[in-house]
């Protein structure tokens, strides 16, 4: 069956066949793409490489497309992926997917073509691939060059490789070091990479870097946003750390602001605007002052604003739309849900009445979610939109909910007949091979607000190269990996 690896400028999708022992990280058969002239079909070249017939099967690993443009321009200019979808698509799909060897049919030599550019550049920021150039993709053609190549890994396939073969803890360090250093203002993103150097044990380090905030030299709830909320997780998870009231204090003031003058609850927490994000920005710091305090009150208010966002955000396929101006199940919208509702349940008192249907959500998200991770482990920057792109910070967020769900028991393959192992070892397959040596990472979208339509959505810049956003993100998932994160800690 073809995959859909991307999209044109009017929305077609882009096929290619692919060997499914590509999801395969620990597979050492050179990997072979054929790339067609417009209009090729790879279907019965692709059937006959692996036929008995030809014997090549055994030997390589074999993947095919058509070239949907031959004029587009290599690198592709511009942001990924908006401006020339289809290059950008394409190239980002070939450098991740890191072939050995390209053989491509090519009708008009440029400097900035295709064929040219591969084994130039560092594909995706892999690595460059050796290019044959072909006129014709047949069974005879196809068999005479892999007869006269000398087989060896490609600069990108070496790099894949390398990244592979990390551990969780050497890329939770190496995430650690780039991105959880500072904390300008309590919001999430810093929040979360310092919440993940903590789990690494440097309570000490993370203790001086929030210290302003403690000691009042710095306000925590100037220039309030919702993102502040989630970023205030970080003092609760002080607050258990270190035994010291005051950073309690300091999430207890802003879990209050849920409730109005008299300390009456509200309809739901401000600054929510009605997005699936606050199910994580807000819930979850409910929750936890309520278990640090003891006061039932945050508990309630905990599900009370939970029901409030889920009323407008949740579809009847169990995915979450991102808001109500459109029904888009945009990505890392949903990868809020998924850890708000899981974070929720880290706090919640088990005998809480409405526990039992948060654990309920929680496991129908994650279900609903599985069905369509992609096969090589990665979620889409819209999740049931197949030639979206392969979003990095949504898959890390769900991969979290995956690994804590299956160690807390809340997912449980038996019980639901759902693979959720199986589904967090290939999305840890394809977070590893989007994270560069340096820190640097491939296909996080950008900062995004509540679009008006999918296209929208579809065109939102998806970053290569450094982002703390993706980098927290992905630092929480190496941490939750390490040993099961530590005790205490988120």
């Amino acid at each position: 069956m073809p995959t859909t690896i991307a999209l044109t400028t009017t929305g077609h999708p882009i096929h290619a066949h692919i060997d499914p022992r590509h999801a395969s990280y620990d597979t050492q058969h050179p990997r072979i793409l054929l790339i067609g002239a417009p209009g090729w079909d790879p279907a019965p070249l692709y059937t006959w490489f692996h036929s008995s017939a030809s014997g090549l099967a055994e030997r390589y690993l074999l993947s095919a497309l058509a070239d949907p443009d031959p004029t587009a321009s290599y690198p592709p200019p511009g942001e990924a992926y908006a401006p020339a979808p289809a290059a950008h698509g394409i190239w980002r799909w070939i450098g991740l997917h890191a072939p050995d060897l390209v053989l491509a049919v090519r009708s008009n030599e440029r400097d900035d073509d295709l064929a040219t550019q591969l084994p130039l550049r560092p594909v995706a920021g892999m690595g460059a691939i050796p290019v044959i150039v072909m006129r014709e993709l047949s069974p005879h053609s196809v068999t005479a060059a892999l007869a006269a190549w000398h087989s060896q890994p490609s600069p990108a396939r070496a790099e894949q490789w390398r990244r592979l073969a990390r551990t969780p803890r050497e890329i939770a360090q190496m995430l650690s070091a780039r991105y959880a250093n500072a904390l300008e203002q309590p919001v999430y993103i810093p929040a979360m990479a310092l919440v993940g150097r903590l789990r690494l044990g440097e309570t000490q380090a993370v203790e001086a870097i929030a210290a302003p905030f403690l000691e009042g030299s710095k306000h925590a709830l100037t220039n309030l946003t919702s993102s502040h909320f989630a970023g205030h997780l970080l003092f609760g998870v002080l607050a258990q750390a270190t035994g010291k009231p005051g950073w309690l204090e300091l999430a207890r003031a802003a879990a209050a602001l849920a409730f109005d003058e008299h300390s009456q609850p509200r309809d739901a927490m401000p600054l929510h605007d009605e997005m699936s994000d606050s199910l994580f920005l807000v819930c979850p710091l409910l929750a936890q002052v309520g278990a640090l305090t003891g006061e039932p009150r945050y508990a309630d208010m905990c599900r009370r604003h939970m029901r409030f966002i889920q009323q407008r955000t949740l579809r009847s396929d169990g995915l979450y739309r991102h808001s109500p101006l459109s029904d888009a199940a945009w990505g890392r919208g949903n990868g809020f849900a998924a850890l708000g509702l899981l974070f929720s349940l880290e706090y919640l008192p088990p005998d809480h009445a409405a526990y039992p249907q948060v654990l309920r959500e929680f496991q129908a998200l994650l279900a609903a979610l599985l069905a369509h991770q992609t096969h090589d482990g990665m979620w889409r920057q819209v999740i049931d939109v197949p030639g979206s792109y392969l979003e990095l910070s949504a898959t890390c967020m769900i991969a979290v909910a995956l690994a804590r769900g299956i160690r807390r028991g809340w997912l449980a393959d038996a019980d639901s007949g759902a693979p959720f192992g199986a589904a967090l070892a290939r999305a840890w397959y394809g977070i590893r091979l989007r994270i560069a040596r340096d820190g640097e990472l491939a296909d996080v979208c950008t900062g995004t607000g509540k679009q008006a339509s999918l296209q929208a959505y579809l065109d939102r810049p998806a970053l290569l190269g450094a982002d703390p956003r993706g980098g927290a993100m992905a630092l929480l998932l190496a941490t939750e990996l390490i040993d099961g994160g530590a005790p205490g800690v988120l």
